[in-house]
């Protein structure tokens, strides 16, 4: 049975031509800065990205914490949404690595609201506060949303005022990128720093890259050691990046529209909400609007040859990616509408 994995587009499976790349990569000691392939990786993508520099790293988590890491000195204050990945699924990584606070606020939709920012940025000259030393947005957002550039510009011209960095956590800003219709780049210049992911639906077996400028990204690389990331011969890892990159960047449209379908399909059955003002990418939020056994829905998906996670806020969540297609949304559309009936 060929299985349909909804369950993120973290499960994508390399392609032929990936695998392919891992055979035949040229490697080399990368901690001596001696793997070419992986040297590629980090001036390609600090290109793609807009920065003098780039750090290959195993997830997107590392990626994340490592910038917090670097960018900050212990006790300092981040401010953030309080939606956030950082917050909610990286588990508490800010207080273990970093030692910072966190600063959550709320956002609309994702989105932080600069007055409120501009609030929560403490003032100089009081010994009993931490310092303000970063702020953090996600674009796309881990809720299927896409925040708007002028929005990311407001924080961007507000941390510049007042002396701030900012981060991006851009999992998937090549999803945001192509919601947008813009360059990538539009939107990684409203940040100091970015990571973004090469193995969610860019179908990279490993990895993500933190890019910054070439001083950021020198300390990021001593402290990537620090916390036992310096890779050997990571260049089997950083061929398929390369693709992920070149390739599989200019393909996410297909994911976005074929979610689209999967959206209306999912809105034709009965007592099912689908969230439209969260269907910008590649992600499909729905809710059942009756009381069903969830554990029966999982169990019918399951035998059906379909890999699901179940609610969470009760929200489902079905993901595309590059081995979902419409072929496999129509069989997940079947199954889905007996296991509704049947729950």
């Amino acid at each position: 049975m060929q299985w349909i994995d909804l369950r993120s587009d973290t499960v994508t499976q390399p392609t032929n031509a990936m695998r392919t790349a891992m055979m035949n990569a040229v490697v080399g000691d990368d901690v001596y800065g001696d793997d070419e392939t992986v040297n590629e990786l980090e001036r390609l993508a600090a290109g793609i990205l807009g920065f003098e520099a780039a750090l290959f790293l195993p997830t997107g988590t590392f990626g994340n914490q490592l910038a917090l890491f670097t960018h900050c000195e212990r006790g300092d204050e981040v401010i953030l949404g309080e939606d956030s990945h950082i917050v909610w699924h990286e588990v508490g990584g800010a207080a273990v690595i970093a030692g910072v606070n966190l600063r959550p606020i709320p956002t609309v939709n994702g989105v932080l609201d600069a007055s409120q920012v501009r609030r929560r940025i403490r003032p100089e000259g009081d010994i009993h506060l931490p310092r303000t030393r970063l702020i953090c947005m996600e674009n796309a957002h881990s809720s299927g949303r896409v925040i708007p550039l002028a929005a990311m510009q407001e924080i961007w011209e507000t941390a510049q005022t007042s002396g701030l960095k900012v981060h991006l956590d851009g999992a998937r800003v090549f999803n945001a990128a192509t919601s947008l219709g813009v360059d990538v780049k539009q939107i990684t210049q409203y940040a100091d720093s970015v990571m973004c992911c090469l193995s969610k639906g860019l179908a990279a077996p490993v990895g993500s890259i933190l890019a910054g400028d070439k001083t950021f990204i020198e300390i990021a690389r001593k402290k990537r050691k620090l916390l036992g990331g310096g890779w050997r011969q990571a260049g089997v890892l950083a061929a398929p990046a390369l693709l992920a990159l070149t390739e599989m960047t200019q393909r996410l449209g297909e994911d976005h529209t074929n979610a689209q379908y999967l959206g209306k399909k999912l809105a034709e059955l009965p007592n099912v909400r689908v969230c439209t003002d969260q269907l910008q990418i590649n992600m499909v939020f729905f809710e059942i609007t009756q009381p069903v056994d969830e554990a029966k829905i999982l169990a019918h998906l399951s035998e059906c040859g379909i890999k699901s996670n179940g609610t969470e806020a009760g929200q489902w969540r079905f993901v595309c990616h590059w081995q979902v297609g419409r072929a496999e949304i129509d069989r997940v559309i079947a199954a889905m509408k007996e296991a509704l009936a049947a729950a």
